[in-house]
């Protein structure tokens, strides 16, 4: 038996790599795809849609929120793939009835990597794992190459409307603004406790005041009168959307990030 430990610290003990896999999260599940495990995923989410194709080809089992229990116990899975933020302990709690649960906890880039270095011993795809690795290191030392001369811009980064929601500190998307020289507004602010604060957007003003409101493509699809809403309630703010997935999906979607990010900066107005 061999014993790998998960990023929350729970230890799994395998005989070998589990061949058949469960799914919840889709940045993951690209991930898996990418580390050459299409053949295992046995089951997925509705929201998995890269690669497109597995829609057809898997087992779909709910959302991340609200799975099927049943239908995963069905698919006879080895392992289950859940994220911290993603699943809730609910979700987590129930699973570890049928199989081992795999939760990662995605911050940093560092521990980006460490998920992928950790899959990749998983599932003995330590060669793909470290290719995906070397490819990531690569694009971050350009990345942080082609910011450290860009200004430092105050942002606001929304993700729901209706209430509106942004991204506060301790999350990924928070991470990735800070590599962007993005100052978050809502990063640690007492006023808005929590990782994605409902916010009164006719206080933006005195809350920061941002240069940029960035509204992203998910999970909420924004549309113009949005951006001319939070607009007025600013006093100079350019409001732009972005890629959701570029800066809140982890695994291999970072490798592809770093060229996003650069476009982003060059159709930003100068300061």
């Amino acid at each position: 038996m061999k014993v790998f430990v998960d990023q929350l610290g729970t230890s799994h003990s395998f005989a070998g790599s589990p061949k058949r896999i469960v799914s919840l999260v889709p940045s993951q599940t690209e991930l898996l795809f990418d580390l050459g495990l299409e053949e295992n995923i046995v089951g997925i989410t509705k929201f998995c849609i890269h690669p497109f194709h597995l829609k057809s080809t898997k087992t779909v089992i709910g959302g991340t929120k609200q799975v099927k229990i049943d239908k995963i116990k069905a698919l006879q899975p080895d392992i289950i793939i859940a994220n911290k933020e993603e699943n809730t302990l609910e979700i987590v709690s129930a699973l570890q009835e049928i199989c081992p649960v795999w939760v990662t906890d995605i911050i940093t880039i560092e521990d980006n990597q460490q998920m992928i270095r950790d899959l990749g011993l998983l599932f003995n795809k330590r060669t793909e794992a470290q290719k995906w690795l070397d490819k990531i290191d690569f694009g971050y030392r350009g990345f942080q190459d082609f910011i450290k001369d860009k200004p430092v811009r105050k942002v606001a980064y929304f993700i729901w409307a209706n209430p509106y929601m942004v991204a506060g500190g301790n999350t990924f998307i928070n991470e990735l603004l800070k590599l962007n020289n993005f100052e978050n507004i809502y990063d640690n602010n007492p006023k808005y406790e929590g990782r994605y604060p409902e916010i009164i957007i006719q206080k933006m003003r005195i809350q920061g005041d941002p240069d940029l409101v960035l509204l992203s493509s998910e999970p909420f699809p924004f549309k113009d009168e949005h951006a001319f809403e939070l607009g007025r309630h600013t006093h100079h703010a350019t409001t732009v959307f972005v890629d959701g997935e570029m800066f809140s999906w982890y695994g291999t979607r970072l490798a592809k990030a770093f060229d996003y990010f650069k476009s982003l900066h060059e159709r930003l107005p100068m300061t």
